[in-house]
């Protein structure tokens, strides 16, 4: 099965990832000092960042008309869904920053050159982070998954208050439902 639209999407025909425990030691860890080449043409490290930070990670977004990078990545538990996160986090960002987060950003380990085109096609108000090189998700042992030779970071979003991660969500599914759970998160837990 291969659902061509990228953002209609029935949940119920997707395989749900489980929790491996993969992203168990992420609470209370130190982001470390490593920048990241960024959409809006900076370089973004996240540990030098004061205050609240939402990171969300996905594995890799697709191209409207384009094949997926495998015959079954639908049926791959959480592959499917980056292009509804990333909308779902677009829709929500003026919540997200008046509940306190004073930075979000998308995650991949896609080239900044993709996720640029990317970020305009969809009309992103923040900028997606490039991992290309894996720094961080090894320094940081983000959950990953391997798929047609490419490392990817499974789907997360993370809470980062001055440099200290503080929240984890993991697995994230349906991902177009993680950025209200987020915001939801955020007014629970003012910073």
């Amino acid at each position: 099965m291969n659902q061509k639209n990228l953002l209609e999407v029935d949940w119920s025909q997707i395989p749900a990832p489980k929790d491996d425990g993969a992203a168990d030691h992420l609470k209370g860890a130190l982001i470390p000092p490593i920048g990241l080449v960024a959409t809006d043409d900076t370089s973004v490290t996240l540990a030098a960042l004061k205050g609240r930070s939402v990171v969300f990670a996905y594995p890799r977004t697709g191209e409207p008309g384009k094949i997926s990078l495998v015959d079954d990545w639908d049926m791959i538990p959480g592959a499917r869904g980056c292009t509804p996160q990333t909308c779902a986090f677009r829709d929500l960002f003026a919540e997200l920053k008046a509940a306190g987060a004073q930075h979000v950003f998308g995650l991949s380990t896609q080239s900044n050159a993709y996720q640029t085109e990317m970020a305009s096609r969809l009309h992103l108000p923040f900028p997606v982070l490039s991992d290309e090189k894996l720094e961080l998700t090894k320094a940081l042992k983000l959950p990953t998954m391997e798929v047609a030779g490419l490392t990817l970071i499974k789907r997360l979003a993370l809470i980062i208050d001055d440099a200290r991660i503080t929240q984890v969500f993991y697995p994230v599914f349906p991902p177009d439902r993680n950025a209200g759970d987020v915001l939801e998160w955020l007014k629970k837990n003012p910073a």
